[in-house]
């Protein structure tokens, strides 16, 4: 473990919701020598909150959030624990927490540029760089207090 680092601050759980990219997110954490681990989505918030992590990743997953798709308990987004949502895992919180997640008219897949604005979570990307895209549905409103 790095100097200056408590356990808490250098271990990363990774919630599964089925993405077939989990483990290229474990080893990409794992390559900045911060420890991570892979839960189940249905591992209760309680066993999560337990293991005391300095922040947690949602996968994406190929579900949709208005269908009978895993879940995420309230209890867990209501910490001060930093969470990343990524594709699934982001529209989950953001229906959670009051926003609106739609279906688009098709798919989008493939390589896209983004650009980010300025957050604590990028320090130290470049302002623009290219992602992978996989998904139908969107967040078209977020919930209140996000941008």
């Amino acid at each position: 473990m790095p100097s200056g680092c408590s356990k808490r601050q250098n271990k990363v759980l990774i919630i599964d919701f089925g993405s077939q990219y989990t483990q290229l997110i474990a080893r990409r954490i794992r390559e900045l020598q911060v420890y991570s681990e892979i839960y189940s989505c249905r591992t209760p918030a309680s066993k999560i909150l337990a293991e005391n992590p300095g922040a947690i990743v949602l996968s994406g997953g190929p579900g949709s959030i208005y269908r009978r798709g895993p879940k995420i308990g309230l209890d867990l987004l209501h910490t001060k624990i930093p969470i990343l949502g990524i594709c699934y895992g982001m529209q989950l919180i953001a229906a959670a927490l009051g926003g609106e997640v739609a279906g688009t008219r098709r798919r989008e897949y493939g390589r896209t540029e983004i650009e980010i604005e300025d957050s604590p979570l990028f320090t130290g990307l470049p302002k623009r760089f290219i992602v992978w895209m996989s998904h139908g549905d969107t967040v078209v409103r977020p919930p209140p207090r996000f941008r």
